[in-house]
């Protein structure tokens, strides 16, 4: 539940405001399909306890479309001729309340509940009996779980121009629902609009953005209204005023799609969708929105006092994070093995939990890992190329941290650690954002390793960033952070690529292939075949299709490699040979990653066919070929175009750690910028320092331009 949403647990009675663009279509006819699964919402929470009372527009909407057919029917050819209609708005009120009234009652009877009806005026309003009745009605009606529907008679409304009349009680359905929220002491209001909530512009302009939560003294002069609903009074700008009333009375207020079948269900369980207003909204929001581009600034200063200390100083980090690491170990793993058991609890699949876990001996590894990287050689500022551009002008390309990295990753809190000390490595300021799945393990083995940098430095080098709902702020903050890093399942990667114009690096599919041409060495194969799928199934660098020649159908090396992989445990699935020839079940797609023990297996011609597949079906992370023919290996490590392409060996071996990295903080199967197992490298970019004796340009008259290579020298 997102904390700005805590107070839904106290909801007991709510106002749902429904506008003309919710209840009508396009063409003005009733949207039966939206009125029909907002009336099972209210049904839900109707048996749920929730009282319920609900404002209606549409009215007019629904008669001018009437009205409109009425009149086409009775004119003669001459008036068809000159079809210009001017329909009375009054008369289209009272034609299509009738018409409105009578779909929710029908559609409220065939969920077994009961609806009455109020239409009401402004000048009602203003007879103090006549509220004081109106709360002793509305509540007894509740009482008995009847849902009352409330709409503006228009039909007799004495006012022509409702925004010019400032003396009203209320001016249309929007301003009715704020006032009957705070006339019935509701605890909540729901407006349900046509779009997802109030945008700082009009929806329609791609550089509006949603406004999680409305803050009058930030928002009330910064947002651009755009036109109002298309056959309703109101539109966006009394949606806004009807819940700013409220919300300042005491009731929050949401604004949210009505097109959504479960939008008020989702509000009411916390969640953060629509708009929100709170009187306290100033109090709190404010923070939270400083908060995370507060922590991207302050990441970012850490990052640069990381950079100028000493190359020594900076390897002496990373051995106090090992060191620390290991001496709190017993701690980690009590907090870890929460983790596991909570998830188990909470019924997550088998592989999420196979990630979850730091398996004994993983703390060591991870702190092994981390000494490899300090005991590399310093990354940063190293001179990559030094050009003599004119004499006394002398150009060097260096390395240079990217800046602020963002990662957000699921299940494995291993992770973290790597992610961290790469970043270190490399000088980069880094936010962190794990699964909830691994929250303990992910806050203690935070805490182990800020406490062990720096006071100079600040442990705000590495920030935790603990709130899901905090990821959308953070995605847009294009200006202080430099690159995503998403490091999870297809589903995750995908969200955030689509997300953020923050440059993300990652793979969405590891779907990685094991190809055994028909020249393999039997045994070889089948160790390869056997490690690449079960050391550790849930890795991406995991064999998740088996590609085999023809031809060792003959020669029952097919068959037993088949039967290896069951007597392991592992489930298999075939392609169209392969399910026919072995009589096993048929996969459902090629493209399909399974992070678990079961696999794919289809039957290829040659070693072309099964760089096509791969090409088809892969997603250009690691594939391997068994074969001892140096042709066809050579044929396939040039023709497969990922990221990782192997001659007779696992495809577990595409891993940071394995590969002499370090460690890494994903692997990439981009192909701009890092690609494969992105260690501190991934991490780098290049800076440009010139330095000169007084050279200027001046139209390039006195510039003898020489541009020479020199030799690499030690930075100054």
């Amino acid at each position: 539940m997102d904390p700005s949403r805590a107070f839904v647990t106290n909801v007991k009675r709510l106002i749902v405001k429904v506008g003309t663009a919710v209840v009508t279509r396009g063409d003005g006819r009733l949207a039966v399909g939206r009125l029909g699964a907002l009336c099972e919402q209210l049904k839900e929470l109707n048996s749920q306890g929730y009282e319920i009372v609900l404002v209606t527009s549409g009215a007019v909407g629904i008669g001018l479309q009437r009205l409109r057919y009425r009149k086409l029917v009775n004119s003669s050819l001459a008036e068809l001729q000159n079809a210009q209609f001017e329909l009375d708005g009054k008369a289209c009120a009272a034609v299509g309340q009738s018409s409105l009234m009578a779909l929710y009652d029908t559609l409220f009877s065939q969920l077994d509940v009961t609806s009455s009806q109020y239409l009401v005026t402004d000048t009602e309003f203003r007879d103090t009996s006549f509220r004081k009745q109106l709360s002793e009605t509305v509540k007894s009606l509740l009482s008995l779980k009847v849902i009352p529907i409330f709409n503006e008679n228009d039909a007799v409304s004495t006012r022509r121009a409702p925004y010019e009349d400032s003396s009203g009680i209320y001016w249309d359905n929007d301003s009715l629902a704020g006032l009957l929220a705070m006339e019935l002491k509701a605890d909540l209001l729901v407006m349900l609009s046509d779009v997802e909530g109030l945008y700082s512009g009009p929806p329609s302009d791609p550089n509006s953005k949603l406004i999680h939560t409305y803050i009058k003294e930030k928002h009330q002069c910064e947002i651009t209204f755009g036109d109002k609903s298309r056959l309703g009074r109101g539109g966006m700008t009394a949606k806004v005023n009807a819940a700013v009333c409220a919300a300042y009375a005491g009731i929050p207020s949401v604004i949210t799609s009505g097109y959504a079948t479960d939008s008020i269900i989702k509000v009411l369980q916390g969640k953060c969708v629509g708009t929100l207003f709170h009187r306290d909204a100033h109090l709190w929001t404010l923070v939270k929105e400083l908060g995370v581009r507060e922590m991207a600034v302050t990441a970012r200063k850490c990052s640069r006092q990381l950079q100028a200390m000493n190359s020594e100083d900076r390897r002496k980090i990373l051995l106090d994070i090992a060191d620390a690491l290991e001496a709190n170990e017993s701690l980690i793993k009590i907090e870890n093995e929460a983790d596991v058991t909570a998830a188990q609890n909470d019924g997550y699949e088998k592989s999420l939990i196979s990630r979850l876990s730091l398996k004994p001996g993983k703390i060591s590894s991870l702190a092994k890992s981390i000494r490899v990287l300090a005991d590399m050689e310093d990354p940063i500022a190293q001179v990559l190329k030094r050009t003599e551009l004119a004499d006394g002008l002398i150009l060097e390309k260096t390395s240079s941290p990217l800046g602020v990295l963002l990662v957000i990753f699921e299940s494995r809190p291993d992770a973290l650690v790597q992610i961290a000390s790469l970043a270190i490595r490399s000088g980069n300021g880094l936010l962190l954002k794990g699964g909830k799945e691994a929250k303990r393990s992910n806050a203690i083995l935070h805490k182990v390793i800020t406490s062990a940098i720096p006071e100079n430095i600040g442990e705000k080098l590495i920030g935790l960033v603990t709130s899901r709902e905090d990821i959308p702020d953070l995605l847009k903050l294009d200006d202080v952070i430099d690159l995503v890093i998403p490091r999870g399942s297809n589903k995750l990667i995908t969200q955030i690529k689509n997300s953020t114009k923050i440059p993300v690096l990652g793979h969405a599919d590891g779907i990685c292939h094991v190809y055994v041409d028909k020249s393999a060495k039997v045994d070889m194969a089948k160790q390869i075949v056997r490690d690449a799928k079960i050391d550790y199934p849930a890795a991406c660098n995991a064999m998740e299709t088996l590609l085999l020649h023809k031809d060792l159908s003959s020669n029952g090396l097919l068959n037993e490699l088949v039967s290896d992989l069951q007597h392991e445990g592992v489930t298999v699935y075939g392609g169209p040979r392969a399910s026919s020839l072995l009589n096993i079940p048929e996969t459902h797609s090629f493209h399909h990653e399974y992070s678990s023990m079961a696999c794919t297996i289809e039957i290829v011609d040659d070693v072309q066919a099964a760089i096509n597949h791969i090409h088809q079906h892969g997603s250009s992370h690691t594939d391997c070929i068994i074969t001892e023919n140096h042709e066809v290996a050579e044929t396939f490590l040039h023709g497969v175009d990922s990221a990782a392409v192997f001659h007779n060996a696992s495809t577990r071996f595409c891993d940071g750690a394995r590969f002499g990295l370090g460690a890494e903080v994903g692997i990439s199967t981009s192909r701009i910028h890092a690609r494969g197992p992105v260690g501190v490298e991934g991490l780098l970019t290049n800076r440009w320092i010139l330095r000169g004796s007084g050279q200027v340009v001046n139209g390039d008259k006195g510039v003898i331009y020489t541009q020479k290579d020199l030799p690499l020298q030690t930075p100054l």
